[in-house]
């Protein structure tokens, strides 16, 4: 049984898979769609199929450094072969970017046995930032833990007032400074807080720093610090929120957080509106960062856990009209 075949006869019929095959729809389209075309004209040149492969690839937004080791990859199972068949293809490239993204294993996600979970969010402005914390939070609260806001963006206008909304509305607290105030300093208070009233999840907020704002990023690597004094060991969570409709930006964007603080985790939002589903794979083989979680529209229970096995089958479920 080759791996396609493995992943569809083990994709039970869930919620969870429902929303990966909702939310992967546009880039199954551009991505599946176009794999099962060129495999099913293929014409055992394999110069030819690699370079279409290639192209779809790199238009599904995996990107060129990526999609060339998938080829790379593809190309050398090819060479070794006597005889190649369209199945086998298919086969052969989803192995590949399963292999690619299991290349370095993902850590598990950091939880403080002794107190309270720290969780930095960090991100650019319009990422679904702010959002993201309310469904993380929603997520947790469903789970029977204790959580807190920090509302570190002092500097945007009606920033905190936003967090606190979703904090009203959750029914749990949202700690807040005044405008402009110094976010190293809400941070304390709200480390503070958790330790007071032994919160499980605290997450913190931060304002959209753009990377290339030394001075911004400078002050987040502050409150990191500040943070680590509060709370031995925190953040015990540094994720990057990106919009999978900025594809290769937002892998610029992971990089350069990355060089700042410790991110060791992405949730990857709007997922549903995009048709480059593939910079998943990219983010991981470039800079090793793991996705988390992904959102898929905007409930507040619009998030799931990353699954690399239901990723693989929603971005190439088209193929499973090849077989």
């Amino acid at each position: 049984m080759g791996i396609f075949d493995f992943l569809k006869s083990n994709k039970e019929e869930t919620v969870e898979s429902s929303k990966y095959l909702s939310g992967f729809k546009n880039t199954n389209d551009a991505l599946g769609r176009k794999i099962k075309f060129i495999t099913e004209n293929y014409t055992h040149s394999q110069e030819d199929f690699i370079e279409q492969l290639m192209i779809t690839l790199i238009e599904a937004d995996i990107g060129y450094s990526t999609a060339d080791t998938i080829c790379d990859m593809v190309y050398k199972r090819c060479s070794s072969a006597m005889r190649v068949t369209a199945s086998q293809l298919l086969d052969m490239v989803v192995e590949c970017i399963e292999k690619l993204y299991l290349k370095k294993p993902d850590a598990p996600i950091n939880y403080n046995e002794d107190g309270t979970t720290v969780i930095l969010m960090v991100g650019v402005n319009g990422s679904g930032k702010t959002s993201s914390c309310a469904k993380l939070a929603n997520k947790y609260l469903s789970e029977g833990k204790s959580v807190a806001f920090v509302a570190g963006d002092t500097f945007r206008a009606g920033a905190s007032e936003q967090l606190g909304e979703w904090a009203k509305r959750l029914g749990i607290e949202c700690i807040k400074g005044k405008e402009n105030q110094d976010p190293s300093s809400v941070m304390v208070d709200g480390c503070r807080y958790a330790k007071e009233h032994n919160i499980d999840i605290l997450i913190c907020d931060t304002s959209g720093r753009l990377q290339n704002k030394v001075n911004l990023m400078a002050e987040l690597d502050k409150m990191n610090r500040v943070i680590g004094r509060e709370i031995p060991g925190a953040p015990h969570n540094t994720w990057i929120v990106l919009d999978a409709n900025t594809g290769q930006n937002g892998l610029s964007q992971a990089e350069n957080f990355a060089s700042i603080v410790d991110v060791n985790g992405v949730i990857l939002t709007k997922v549903d509106g995009t048709s480059k589903g593939g910079i998943v794979i990219a983010i991981k083989n470039i800079t090793g960062i793991p996705v988390r979680y992904l959102t898929f529209g905007e409930g507040l229970d619009e998030i799931s856990e990353f699954d690399l096995n239901l990723y693989l089958y929603s971005i190439c479920e088209e193929l499973k009209h090849a077989r």
